[in-house]
């Protein structure tokens, strides 16, 4: 058609391409050597993750994810939490999920963060020794 200035239709042009949830996950003193270390896992699509179990660690992300809440929040500092201490296991998560960026900090120190750390399984390591919450 004569005058029509449109782009002609390309999916590379015209439509956006959707964000990527990747996030780099990284853990000490775990229990495991094959746990410990940095291990980066991308969700939708799963591909290039280095993580253990990119399929299982992303089901169980969109399980938490709902909106208006931050499933990566820290335990409130008023929580009362028993003095149940998990091991010396320590894992920072950083990257994006689900927009939004993360930067979050893992401990179990006592049983809010032991049971905190359980519920992040298996984007987290099942930690080997004591674990009295699981």
């Amino acid at each position: 058609m004569a005058g029509d200035d449109r782009l002609p239709f390309h999916h590379d042009v015209l439509v956006p391409h959707a964000p990527v949830d990747h996030l780099t996950v990284t853990v000490h003193h775990s229990g495991s050597s094959s746990a410990n270390g940095t291990f980066e896992l991308y969700c939708h699509p799963s591909n290039g993750s280095t993580h253990r179990d990119p399929k299982g660690a992303c089901a169980k992300l969109d399980r938490m994810t709902k909106w208006g809440k931050d499933p990566f929040a820290p335990t409130p500092q008023s929580a009362q939490c028993t003095m149940i201490y998990g091991g010396p296991a320590t894992a920072r998560v950083t990257g994006t999920w689900a927009g939004r960026r993360v930067n979050a900090h893992f401990k179990r120190t006592n049983g809010c963060e032991v049971s905190r750390w359980n519920d992040f399984e298996p984007l987290l390591p099942t930690t080997t020794g004591s674990n009295p919450l699981s």
